[in-house]
């Protein structure tokens, strides 16, 4: 995978691309890959509920790039340990991916691939941001059962995945299903079921 994805543009993960004059936020988030009782898994969260903006979303641990923080990398990392309670020591970093931009938020968001050398415990560790922590088995997003696009208010239709009642959709399912296309990972599946 990450051979497949170090060398990709900005334009093979969005047709987003942050604003050329530095408008946007600086964000990053974590794309934890892990592995639990043989099977490779992914760190997600569901968002708090009562949160202004994507409020209830499955999406990757993460936020805005603080001052304080070190680029990046330091950002992903300490917004996981604040969400979940990871403890970032068994975590390698392996890579960043290029930067995306969501417009709605004007967030230009870096994606930071990383390897949970040493798995901890995680659950939420702050409500008023994150409502539930899981671990998704890869063979989950892969099965084309669990496939599926989703059609945005606004008319827009990208990638989707139904894992039991998790819905992933928006940024993370798009992240999700191009890494998977670029390193040679998607089966084939029924891109005619759309979800509104």
């Amino acid at each position: 995978m990450v051979d497949a994805v170090s060398n990709t543009s900005a334009a093979t993960f969005s047709g987003f691309l942050p604003p050329a004059d530095g408008s946007a936020r600086p964000s990053a988030v974590l794309l934890l890959f892990g592995e639990r009782d043989g099977r490779p898994d992914v760190l997600l969260t569901e968002r708090a509920h009562h949160l202004r903006r994507h409020a209830g979303q499955v999406s990757f641990p993460g936020g805005v790039i603080d001052p304080d923080d070190d680029g990046p990398v330091a950002a992903a990392l300490r917004e996981g340990a604040e969400e979940t309670g990871l403890d970032i020591h068994g975590v390698d970093v392996v890579t960043t991916l290029p930067t995306l931009w969501i417009p709605v938020t004007n967030y230009a968001v870096t994606p930071v691939l990383a390897w949970w050398r040493e798995p901890s415990p995680v659950s939420v560790a702050d409500p008023q941001e994150v409502a539930s922590v899981h671990r998704v088995p890869l063979d989950d997003l892969l099965d084309p059962v669990n496939r599926l696009q989703f059609r945005h208010p606004s008319g827009t239709v990208g990638p989707a995945f139904r894992i039991g009642d998790l819905w992933i959709w928006g940024f993370t399912a798009g992240v999700l299903a191009r890494l998977f296309q670029v390193a040679g990972m998607e089966r084939p599946w029924d891109r005619t079921r759309i979800r509104t």
